[in-house]
């Protein structure tokens, strides 16, 4: 049975629930870290908080940290009390590691920013104490690998009750995420799952997927209508049409508000409207690339972010990739027709123009699209290679794509994230496992053995160095010098991790050719 909240607290979101008591702990310091206090649990009523906290706060002698620890729970860092054991091999401590990381199904509180869910699910481990959309399916790949079938078919239909609940996925079951998603891989997770129960699978999540296809699609009536922007659709040209980040909300976020109220301070001066930024901000987070020079005008400053003016090459491979899918369930269920009809014509269309919109002959790349000054993005990263991960780059692109990979991006232990040295956590020198497999499988996908597998290991071997001198599995790694810690972000490295261990143990499978 789903669990349900009652209608009288039908997910609000923290700064909603608290107010000033809100506003008041995110910019007094109670905690080093913004998202510790949205993440916490009330003791009494959110409205019988907000009244006591109105009569304690004017009284002598008041100190706000005592009031919080007292009318709240904090909470501890997944798998923050687990000490490793360095002489297991890298994969079985992954194997160990799974239980630590794993939820039950979640019992709805009230006053929780937590949104339950009705099936057990893999948190990332450290501050991320809730289930991520795309992280999920690099997670789903290890899990697969260490035989946790059923922990896959709850993970996937959390997120078909997401879907069915919001009629979307947002970013995490948190409700200060219900105004965005993140990269839909729910595709590819139901394919996965598909891999492994029959094709069957494909049609019981067919409504699901219509439906997220559905919310990235929103916008197009108004893009046909004239509009140059709606939602997550952006207009290319009379006949072209696709898709970008957004959010709806203009606000800074729930757990990260101290932050986004000093970053306003930086970027007023500059004529930037807070309006403006906090919405290419959350449109980056619901990239997942939080944060990277790729969404930033001068490839240097966070205060010059204008995600949601761009049309990113990655996301929109994602959304062909969905289509196909859809297309394909369609045809599986003998809707021939519709499927011909309905999707056919997009798919040729989205392919078209990622080859138009997107390849840049002059580098021998694919490029982000600035679809507001109409003309490619010149920074070069990582999401270039979605092409080839989804077979949508011709042989000759992919060859050209592979030679810059390896001139390039192929760094000491794995794929650099980008070229740029921002400060961002999203940049040189950061490598991330997601994008270690997106690469890896790119290249396989058109013959490229050799610096697949030389990526592979590099990667592997980095992983294993820093596992047996620290016991921790990170979110992310310095690809460039290992002796060097990762740069940027809002927050520390942070160990557990979810989808680190995923690709580590699917790229070691594939190494040992299991």
């Amino acid at each position: 049975m789903s669990p349900t909240l009652p209608a009288h607290l039908h997910f609000l979101s923290p700064d909603q629930l608290f107010g000033p008591l809100f506003r008041d702990v995110q910019l007094s310091y109670v905690f080093s870290d913004s998202k510790t206090f949205v993440d916490c649990i009330p003791r009494l009523p959110a409205n019988e908080l907000r009244a006591r906290y109105d009569v304690e706060k004017i009284k002598p002698g008041f100190d706000l940290d005592s009031f919080i620890r007292d009318h709240f729970v904090v909470p501890e860092q997944a798998a923050g009390n687990y000490v490793s054991d360095t002489t297991l091999a890298t994969a079985d401590h992954i194997d160990r590691l799974w239980d630590r990381l794993t939820r039950p199904a979640d019992m709805p509180v009230a006053g929780s920013s937590r949104v339950a869910l009705p099936h057990p699910y893999v948190v990332p481990g450290g501050r991320f104490r809730e289930i991520f959309y795309w992280d999920s399916y690099f997670t789903i790949l290890g899990l697969q690998v260490s035989g946790r079938t059923e922990l896959i078919r709850g993970m996937v239909d959390n997120f078909a009750y997401l879907i069915d609940t919001f009629g979307f996925i947002p970013n995490g079951n948190r409700t200060y995420f219900l105004s965005r998603s993140q990269p839909p891989f729910f595709a590819l997770m139901v394919g996965l799952l598909a891999d492994i129960d029959g094709k069957a699978v494909l049609a019981r999540y067919q409504p699901q997927l219509q439906r997220e296809y559905d919310f990235w699609m929103a916008g197009l009536p108004n893009v046909y209508q004239g509009q140059s922007a709606s939602q997550r659709v952006v207009r290319i040209d009379d006949s072209t049409f696709l898709n970008r980040y957004w959010d709806d909300t203009p606000t800074p976020r729930p757990e990260s508000y101290r932050q986004e109220i000093e970053l306003l301070e930086k970027a007023e001066p500059l004529g930037i409207a807070p309006e403006e930024l906090y919405n290419h901000i959350r449109a980056a987070c619901e990239s997942g690339w939080d944060f990277s020079s790729r969404w930033f005008r001068d490839e240097h400053t966070l205060a010059h972010i204008h995600t949601a003016d761009i049309a990113p090459v990655d996301l929109n491979c994602l959304l062909y990739w969905l289509e196909v899918t859809l297309h394909n369930i369609a045809i599986q269920t003998g809707a021939w027709k519709t499927a011909y009809d309905d999707f056919d014509p997009l798919i040729n269309d989205r392919q078209k123009a990622i080859q138009r919109v997107f390849w840049n002959e002059e580098t021998g790349f694919f490029h982000d699209y600035d679809a507001v000054s109409q003309k490619q993005i010149p920074s070069l990263t990582l999401a270039g290679v979605f092409p080839l991960f989804f077979r949508l780059a011709t042989p000759q692109q992919a060859e050209r794509v592979h030679e810059r990979l390896k001139s390039d991006f192929l760094q000491a232990g794995g794929w650099v994230t980008t070229l740029q040295q921002s400060g961002q956590q999203w940049d040189w020198p950061n490598g991330w496992a997601p994008l270690q497999w997106i690469v890896y499988r790119g290249l396989l996908n058109y013959g490229f053995a050799e610096t697949a597998n030389e990526g592979r290991d590099r990667w592997l071997s980095l992983n294993d160095k820093v596992f047996k001198a620290t016991g921790k599995m990170m979110e992310k790694y310095n690809v460039v010098d290992a002796s060097l810690t990762t740069g940027g972000g809002e927050y520390p490295n942070q160990d557990g991790f979810g989808w680190t261990n995923g690709v580590y143990l699917r790229l070691l499978k594939d190494k040992q050719g299991k």
